[in-house]
C-alpha cells in the first residue's frame, strides 16, 4: 500500500523548517498564472550552489543542469501529469482501499485530490530526473533560493552518478522499500543543505553526536493543507526527511563521509525497519520473506485481487498508532520482521476483504501483539457482535463480514471481511494446526469471553497450543 501514493521525482521539499516559513506564499506573489523567467541572478546562483554541492557531496559535476522558474499552478499541474504517469487508475483505486481497510483514511476521502493541494502548498524546489531539470517556486523569498538549491541540487549531483529514477523503480512492487530509497535519497539531500549551511564554520553534520532532523521541522499547524491531513499522511510526508536524515547521519558518521555514500546507493537499505533502526542495516537483517500465496489461492473468485505489497514497520506503526497511539504502537511495531498483506474487493457486494500474515521476532512478541491487535480491531470495528476470544484466537462478526485474528508460533494471520470457513482453510493451507472450536451453542459458557485489558497477554506457550483444542465445528474447505 502506498500510502500518500507516492509518484516518483516527487523528491520534494518540505516546508516546514523551523523559522523560514516557506510553506507561506511570499508578499505580492500571485501564486499563479505565467511562470518566471529565471533571471540572470538565479541562474548565476543555481551555478554557485551546484558547484558548491559537488564539492561538499565529492560528485564532480559530470553534465549541465536545465534550471527554470515555476508557478503554483505550474507545479500543480506538474504534479497531475506525474501521478498519472506513474501510476495507473487501478493501482490508485488499491492504495485508496487499503487505506480505507486498515482504518487510516474514511471510506470515500478524497485522497489524490488532498495529495495535490497537499504538494502544491508545500514544494518551494523539485529535481525532475526524468527531464534532468531542477526547478524552483516563484513564491519564494530571494534569501531562501540557495537553501532551497543545496537540497535539490544533491537529488542532481546524486542523479549523475546512481540514475536516481532507476534506482527507485528497481523495487516499484515493494511500497516499504520505495519508501526506504526516498528516506536516502531526501535524507541524504537534508544533510547536504546542513552542511551547505555549515561550510563557513569549518564544520559539518558528521561533527554532531546526534542528529535529530525534527528539529528542523516547525509546526504542522502553519501549513493548512498538512495539518488538515489524516495523520498517516502527514507522517508519510515528513519521514523520508526526518528519519532518513538521521539514518544518513549515521551512515556518514560509522562511513567516511560523503565520499562513501555511493555505497548506500549499491546497498541500499531493504526496508523502513533499517531506516528507523540503522543497527540492523550494518548488521545485514533483512526483512523476512512472507508468502501470501497459498492464502490467496483460498480466496473465492467473486473477490478480485486489487493488490498485494509489503507493510513493512512504519506503515504497521501507523495502523497500531492510529487506534491504540504512540506509546503502544512504537512497544509493538519493532517486533516486526516481515509481512505481506493483500486487498481484494468484491465489486458486487460492494466490500473488500483485507488478509495480512505477519512474521514478529518470536512467540513472546506474537503473544503481546495479538493483545494489542485483537484490542486494534475492538476500536477499529465498533458495529459488531458474536466476539469469540481464545488464547491465540480472536473473532467476531460485521456488517461487512467475518474479522480474524490468529497467531501461531512467531506468526499471525489477519483477514476482515471473510467468513469463518474461508479462515480455516487459510490457516490449513500455512499447514497450521486446526484452530480453537467454534461455540456449538450461542449460549455456550465460553462462546465469549470478557474482554482482556491491552496488557494482559496470555503466556507465550499457550499462543501455540492449537493443536491441542478440539476440532472445529465449521469443516475447513480444503486441506
Amino acid at each position: 500500500m502506498s500510502l500518500s501514493q507516492r509518484f516518483s521525482a516527487a523528491l520534494v521539499l518540505v516546508l516546514l523548517f523551523a523559522g523560514v516559513g516557506w510553506g507561506q506564499q511570499a508578499p505580492g506573489s500571485g501564486g499563479g498564472g505565467a511562470a518566471v523567467a529565471p533571471n540572470p541572478e538565479f541562474l548565476r546562483a543555481a551555478d554557485e550552489v551546484l558547484a558548491q554541492m559537488s564539492k561538499l557531496l565529492s560528485l564532480p559535476i559530470r553534465e549541465p543542469l536545465k534550471r527554470s522558474v515555476r508557478s503554483r499552478e505550474e507545479i500543480r499541474e506538474y504534479l497531475l501529469r506525474q501521478m498519472r504517469e506513474d501510476k495507473d487508475t487501478a493501482k490508485r483505486h488499491a492504495d485508496q482501499k487499503a487505506l480505507e481497510a486498515l482504518g487510516l483514511i474514511p471510506r470515500g476521502y478524497p485522497l489524490e485530490q488532498k495529495i495535490v493541494a497537499l504538494l502544491t502548498e508545500q514544494i518551494a524546489g523539485l529535481y525532475d530526473p526524468k527531464e534532468r531539470e531542477f526547478f524552483i517556486a516563484d513564491w519564494t523569498n530571494p534569501g531562501e533560493q540557495r537553501m532551497i538549491m543545496a537540497h535539490e541540487l544533491t537529488h542532481a549531483l546524486q542523479d549523475q552518478y546512481f540514475h536516481i529514477q532507476k534506482w527507485e523503480d528497481a523495487v516499484r512492487t515493494d511500497d516499504d522499500a520505495q519508501l526506504t530509497r526516498e528516506a536516502v535519497l531526501e535524507g541524504s539531500a537534508m544533510l547536504g543543505m546542513v552542511d551547505y549551511l555549515l561550510r563557513s564554520s569549518g564544520k559539518s553534520s558528521r561533527d554532531m553526536e546526534e542528529f535529530d532532523a525534527s528539529l528542523l521541522l516547525g509546526d504542522v499547524n502553519d501549513s493548512p493543507e498538512l495539518a488538515g491531513a489524516p495523520m498517516v499522511l502527514q507522517d508519510e510526508i515528513l519521514f523520508p526527511y526526518a528519519a532518513g536524515a538521521s539514518f544518513v547521519h549515521r551512515v556518514l558518521r560509522t562511513w567516511d563521509g560523503w565520499p562513501d555514500l555511493h555505497k548506500l546507493f549499491e546497498n541500499p537499505p531493504a526496508s523502513t525497519q533499517q531506516i528507523i533502526h540503522p543497527e540492523l542495516y550494518f548488521k545485514g537483517v533483512p526483512p523476512a520473506r512472507i508468502d501470501l500465496a497459498p492464502l490467496v489461492k483460498i480466496v473465492p473468485r467473486e473477490w478480485k485481487k486489487l493488490d498485494e505489497n509489503v507493510l513493512g514497520e512504519f506503515s504497521l506503526n501507523e495502523v497500531l498508532k492510529e487506534f491504540l497511539g504512540k506509546d503502544r504502537a512504537d512497544e509493538l511495531a519493532p517486533s516486526w520482521t516481515g509481512d505481506r498483506y493483500a486487498i481484494f474487493e468484491n465489486q458486487s457486494l460492494g466490500n473488500t476483504l483485507l488478509l495480512i500474515r505477519l512474521r514478529l521476532a518470536d512467540s513472546t512478541a506474537a503473544a503481546r501483539f495479538f493483545g494489542g491487535y485483537s484490542d486494534l480491531l475492538e476500536r477499529k470495528n465498533q458495529s459488531r457482535k458474536g466476539l469469540l476470544r481464545r488464547p491465540n484466537f480472536f473473532s467476531f462478526e460485521t456488517p461487512d463480514g467475518g474479522v480474524f485474528l490468529r497467531c501461531f508460533g512467531d506468526e499471525c494471520l489477519i483477514a476482515e471481511g471473510t467468513t469463518r470457513e474461508i479462515f480455516e482453510s487459510m490457516t490449513h493451507a500455512i499447514r497450521w494446526p486446526d484452530g480453537p472450536a467454534a461455540p456449538r451453542d450461542p449460549g455456550q459458557k465460553d462462546a465469549v469471553i470478557a474482554r482482556r485489558h491491552p496488557q494482559e497477554v496470555p503466556p507465550p506457550a499457550l499462543m501455540v497450543c492449537a493443536g491441542a483444542l478440539p476440532e472445529p465445528c465449521v469443516p475447513a474447505l480444503a486441506r
